[in-house]
């Protein structure tokens, strides 16, 4: 299915006048019945591409925190170089910042989540981020502290507890956690919710600079999940001239079943000025009014400068990890061309809550999300999962628990 070809204003239409999406509804079970483990299991990374499946004692929550068992968590890219190449120093650690699960028991304090929404056994949940310097940070702060200066589970250090990343059977929410209640969103749409946050964010970030219109020429170079996930939110947005840049086919393809108009591979041409050309020549001669740059890879950013017209604008939010430095021509690519560089980390918790309308919006039109996870493993088959990240034969792997 090509999204090119919907009719997108009778199908928002739709959205938009009844923006509860059954097909995304699932039923609210109670846990009360639940017996509760004495032990949980944990996918520890303890060396070098070593992850060991231990076993811990669920400890006593206290009365600010809850224990939630685990359905489900995507693999970042953070947890991939993490496994490879420790970059942040954290082994021995529980990785995992992408999961949702269950609430299965709660602290008496607890009784709604970071945006007010009440909250219960039961309910299906997601975390964001833990506020230790400033727990007063709420949602509606908008865009005034993104995760950069917080703690996430996943990237959190080994501690008595253990029980703090989302690659395990259950994960102990601490205090002073961010925490939203997602029971309304089906199991693939709760495991994409932070990858697509960071997207979210990003194309906030792209609107600050004034550049980035309804009509706009919009290039995004990396169709990896957060290139994919760019493109559609760009599409919910109402842009529709969007040229994806990647090297591989496949994911060209299903670029444009997410909402790119057109497609470059850049392995078809000998240089940049080629490429460059190739781009315009995709928006019909023109150079792109903005541009995402999404790989990570120090000779993608370099090149990018060159998609872009006289008075364009660029993101940044590939680079998650330091991934070297990249070059370019500050007269060239940047003073002469005027262009608006703005860079993007992570989220904020107002990103949070708009990612969920993002995700029933795209549902709604027919983006199909839900293929973003291509392939799904156990927690005993972790070790796997992250060798196929690391090979790049898909988009999204995820752990899912049954």
């Amino acid at each position: 299915m090509d999204i090119n070809s919907i009719n997108i204003e009778e199908i928002v239409k739709k959205v938009l006048d009844g923006m509860q999406d059954t097909s995304m509804a699932v039923t609210k079970t109670s846990s009360k019945n639940v017996t509760i483990p004495k032990t949980s299991r944990v996918a520890m990374l303890t060396g070098l591409e070593q992850i060991e499946l231990k076993e811990f004692p669920i400890p006593e929550i206290g009365d600010d925190e809850l224990l939630v068992k685990v359905e489900g968590c995507g693999i970042c890219g953070t947890d991939a170089h993490e496994y490879k190449n420790d970059p942040f120093g954290l082994i021995p650690i529980v990785l995992g910042h992408e999961g949702t699960g269950e609430i299965v028991k709660m602290g008496k304090n607890i009784t709604k989540d970071s945006a007010g929404k009440p909250l219960n056994v039961g309910d299906k949940i997601v975390t964001s981020m833990i506020f230790r310097d400033d727990p007063n940070i709420t949602m509606f702060d908008l865009n005034k502290q993104n995760i950069g200066d917080a703690d996430v589970y996943g990237l959190l250090p080994d501690d008595k507890t253990h029980l703090n990343g989302w690659f395990a059977d259950y994960i102990v929410i601490r205090k002073d956690s961010s925490i939203f209640n997602v029971s309304e969103l089906d199991l693939d749409s709760r495991i994409l919710i932070e990858p697509a946050a960071v997207l979210i964010h990003a194309v906030e970030r792209a609107k600050t600079t004034g550049i980035l219109k309804f009509n706009s020429r919009v290039v995004v170079q990396g169709c990896g999940p957060i290139g994919l996930l760019c493109i559609a939110v760009l599409r919910t947005m109402g842009i529709e001239n969007i040229v994806a840049v990647d090297g591989v086919d496949k994911r060209l393809e299903f670029a444009k079943e997410m909402g790119a108009t057109r497609s470059v591979n850049f392995k078809n041409y000998k240089d940049v000025k080629d490429l460059a050309n190739a781009v315009a020549d995709r928006f019909d001669g023109h150079l792109a009014d903005f541009a995402f740059q999404c790989t990570g890879s120090p000779v993608a950013h370099s090149n990018i400068y060159k998609f872009i017209r006289n008075g364009g604008g660029l993101c940044e939010l590939g680079f998650f990890i330091n991934g070297g430095d990249a070059t370019i021509n500050p007269h060239f690519d940047l003073c002469a061309k005027e262009i608006t560089l703005v860079g993007s980390w992570t989220y904020t918790l107002r990103d949070y809550a708009t990612t969920f309308d993002f995700l029933k919006r795209a549902k709604g039109i027919g983006l199909p999300l839900e293929r973003l996870i291509s392939h799904r493993y156990s927690l005993d088959e972790i070790d796997q999962a992250f060798k196929t990240n690391l090979k790049m034969e898909g988009l999204k792997i995820a752990i899912i628990n049954e």
